[in-house]
């Protein structure tokens, strides 16, 4: 059984290895060389919905490595909160993306996310509770203007009974300086 604190033992592990994995890189690059640091880009995204018995919140920080102008990857981390009437969910997650520009007005992307779900319901006899993990494949395009793109994706791995996505098309905003 997954628990909150192997979760949490988990994405601190993460962390520590894409921090050991930077400084190795950086470290390895020699004096005369570009400076790791200088290819890196900080962006992600944000979220907030309120409604009529509905309340939603979304932060999703992450960094991409520039390979080149057409080429880049990175980690991400998420953490959304839903509650409604009948309900509450939190997820937390961890991404991978890989962006590709093969001209300065268009970006394609591939995205692979893994998110535990946790998930309270509110039924006449009684709140029920499920935890699961849930995958999302994305493939997406955009269109791109300095730092933000603005597109949309697809999620290859999407099922009609998937519980925590209503559509498997996601609108993006993306930002990253």
């Amino acid at each position: 059984m997954i628990t909150l604190q192997n979760l949490r033992s988990n994405f601190c592990m993460v962390l520590l290895l894409l921090s050991c994995s930077f400084s190795w890189i950086q470290a390895q690059e020699n004096d005369n060389g570009p400076n790791f640091w200088d290819n890196v880009s900080i962006g992600g995204g944000i979220g907030l919905g309120v409604g009529s018995g509905y309340f939603s919140v979304y932060v999703a920080p992450s960094a991409i490595y520039n390979f080149n102008e057409y080429l880049s990857a990175g980690p991400g981390i998420q953490y959304s909160y839903q509650s409604g009437d009948n309900f509450d969910s939190s997820l937390y997650g961890i991404s991978a993306i890989v962006l590709a520009n093969p001209i300065p007005a268009i970006q394609l992307s591939t995205e692979l996310e893994q998110v535990y779900v946790n998930q309270n319901q509110e039924f006449f006899n009684g709140t029920v509770s499920t935890n699961f993990w849930n995958t999302a494949l994305y493939l997406g395009a955009g269109f791109r203007a300095g730092p933000a793109t603005i597109g949309l994706r697809y999620n290859v791995l999407f099922q009609e009974d998937d519980a925590i996505y209503a559509s498997a098309w996601v609108p993006f905003v993306r930002v990253f300086f």
